[in-house]
């Protein structure tokens, strides 16, 4: 929400299986990257450069959640 500066719409009402991109949520590429980037930094992930792995991955909030959680890596004790 803080990265894409969604001032209209609440956590609460983003259907976690609506699209991302274009539909559902409404973002577009650069909006993606953005929140790629964020979600890099914050949570160690690395995304692909392939373009139809990221399009899977960026398909809902769920695909993208389910990707960050088996990508991140361990935390350290």
């Amino acid at each position: 929400m803080e990265v894409l500066h969604l001032k209209d719409v609440r956590p609460g009402e983003i259907d976690s299986d609506a699209p991302l991109l274009v539909e559902g949520l409404g973002l577009d590429s650069i909006d993606a990257l953005e929140l790629a980037m964020a979600i890099s930094k914050r949570y160690s992930v690395k995304f692909s450069s392939e373009q139809a792995l990221n399009r899977a991955v960026f398909a809902s909030v769920r695909t993208l959640a389910a990707f960050v959680q088996e990508h991140r890596p361990a935390a350290s004790t």
